[in-house]
């Protein structure tokens, strides 16, 4: 029972997909047909009590997300669009690929296996626990809201909440993750953290309050997972295993440094 509330919390990412996938789960992809179990147990966050609460219409945070969702539409067709889009994909080659630069070593499922599977294990608890926010709000995404262009199918995304945003979860996760395994990169890491989840601020999935919202449901299952004995001996593993990879080239690196280095509000 507790694999189906997991892949079910997990696909939900997937918007109209999800739930044809929670259904007879044959909509889901290769990568996530056979997840792992999280770390955590059942309850082991309460997030509604770490969050703000969704803002309410007419308060000052739902007007402040509406003329954000507004402003960004005029992003359409300039670079930090285009990360935006890129960064909508949750496969573990894409979000390895996301954080190449950022950690300074060329991180992929084949070359990283341990990385990888710490990581869906640690995606499991994030997701689980940032459903419970969501279906508590139930807030409705800014497109709802207001009309404009977003950068991925909106089809994609009706048949789930806004708040909090389970792509700044998966980001800041992978974030804060990757920090304690490679603290000598700890602001490029960070600072791309940060920008993934500014993405979906950006591409117009999500409200910036639930951006920040998915940040504190990150640092909170991060911060009780390293009370995990099962967690913290993966995350020995995963150390040794980055050690032996080769690191990336920073020119390579340098477009995407420049285009995230600074906080977008």
């Amino acid at each position: 029972m507790r694999g189906v509330t997991i892949v079910a919390a997990v696909l939900i990412l997937g918007g109209g997909a999800a739930a044809v996938a929670r259904q007879d789960g044959s909509h889901r992809p290769d990568w996530a047909r056979n997840l792992p179990a999280g770390y955590l147990l059942p309850g082991a966050i309460d997030a509604t009590a770490v969050v703000s609460p969704a803002p309410k219409k007419g308060d000052e945070r739902y007007q402040l997300d509406r003329k954000i969702f507004r402003e960004t539409r005029k992003l359409r067709g300039t670079p930090r669009w285009a990360l935006a889009t890129s960064d909508v994909k949750l496969a573990p080659t894409d979000l390895m690929r996301d954080f190449s630069c950022a950690a300074g070593k060329s991180l992929t499922p084949e070359t990283a296996p341990k990385l990888n599977r710490l990581m869906m294990r640690v995606l499991v608890d994030g997701q689980t626990i940032n459903e419970a926010v969501k279906n508590r709000y139930r807030r409705l995404r800014p497109f709802q809201i207001d009309k404009g262009e977003i950068c991925q199918p909106k089809s994609e995304l009706v048949t789930s909440f806004d708040y909090p945003s389970g792509h700044t979860v998966w980001g800041w996760s992978w974030a804060y993750v990757l920090t304690q395994l490679l603290p000598e990169r700890a602001t490029p890491i960070l600072a791309r953290g940060r920008a993934y989840g500014e993405s979906r601020m950006i591409c117009g999935a999500h409200n910036a309050s639930a951006v920040d919202a998915g940040a504190r449901v990150a640092a909170a299952t991060v911060a009780a997972l390293n009370g995990s004995a099962a967690f913290r001996a993966d995350m020995d593993a995963a150390r040794t295993e980055l050690a032996a990879l080769p690191a990336t080239d920073a020119r390579e690196c340098r477009a995407e440094t420049d285009l995230i280095e600074r906080p977008f509000r």
